[in-house]
């Protein structure tokens, strides 16, 4: 009796030019995945038939999936191989192999002239804002108004002509939001395109989690050191602005 094929486990192989490596960062963490290196190559197999079909793997570019029968490699939908499936190559896990590289980092945060390889996008789940970036000579009038009980669980800390307001609940200014997630701050409504690219920028660019690296839509951040924020209050927000009119 034929084999049935509907009943069949699908096994995926793909290869992706050894170029393109840095881009396998957003399935790193996918720890059934095997990779291997063969020249100018690299192979990986074990995706299972969700991930094969995921967003992060049709994002990747230059990524080719095939799947496995017969010893043969098929694309996507064809009736034909591609070619043989390959032997005497040398796996290891994905993330074991994988190093962590990812594209130079712009750390200019207003007026972006280069752009970053990592790229936000809108998020179709609703986060709660936790910090607020507000325009320094918009708010020195409403601010010295408020009264202590919603200055002092706030803190603050001052960024060129801007201030960053961290802390629930927030102040009702005027200003831009943000979202925290695995320490970094993210524009509220947006979100990695990655998913699991969060925790692989932490260990790249914040390992000691002694920072918070603030996101714009366009995929630039600013580093800020947790040590340097300061609670809020009128005493201090105005000794902050006579410092700068002095300066």
């Amino acid at each position: 009796m034929a084999e049935d094929s509907s009943n069949r486990i699908k096994e995926f192989w793909a290869e992706l030019p050894r170029m393109d490596e840095d881009f396998l960062g957003a399935i790193r963490d996918w720890k059934n995945v095997q990779i291997s290196l063969d020249d100018d190559v690299i192979w990986l197999k074990n995706f299972t038939e969700e991930q094969a079909v995921s967003a992060e793997i049709q994002q990747l570019p230059n990524f080719l999936l095939y799947e496995l029968r017969d010893g043969l490699l098929f694309r996507k939908g064809a009736l034909v191989p591609s070619k043989k499936m390959r032997t005497a190559l040398l796996w290891s896990p994905i993330d074991k192999a994988l190093k962590l590289t990812f594209p130079p980092s712009n750390q200019n945060f207003f007026g972006i002239d280069e752009k970053v390889g990592i790229k936000l996008k809108p998020s179709e789940n609703e986060q709660p804002a936790t910090a607020l970036l507000s325009s320094f000579s918009e708010i020195k009038a409403q601010i010295i108004e408020l009264p202590k009980f919603k200055l002092e669980k706030i803190d603050w800390i001052v960024i060129d002509d801007k201030a960053l307001f961290l802390g629930t609940p927030l102040l009702s200014f005027p200003g831009k939001t943000y979202w925290s997630k695995n320490g970094h701050l993210l524009p509220t409504g947006f979100d990695f395109e990655f998913k699991n690219v969060s925790i692989l920028l932490q260990k790249k660019h914040n390992e000691e989690l002694d920072k918070w690296l603030v996101w714009n839509e366009d995929g630039s951040y600013l580093s800020i050191n947790k040590n340097d924020f300061r609670k809020l209050s009128v005493s201090s927000f105005r000794l902050t602005e006579k410092a700068r009119e002095w300066n």
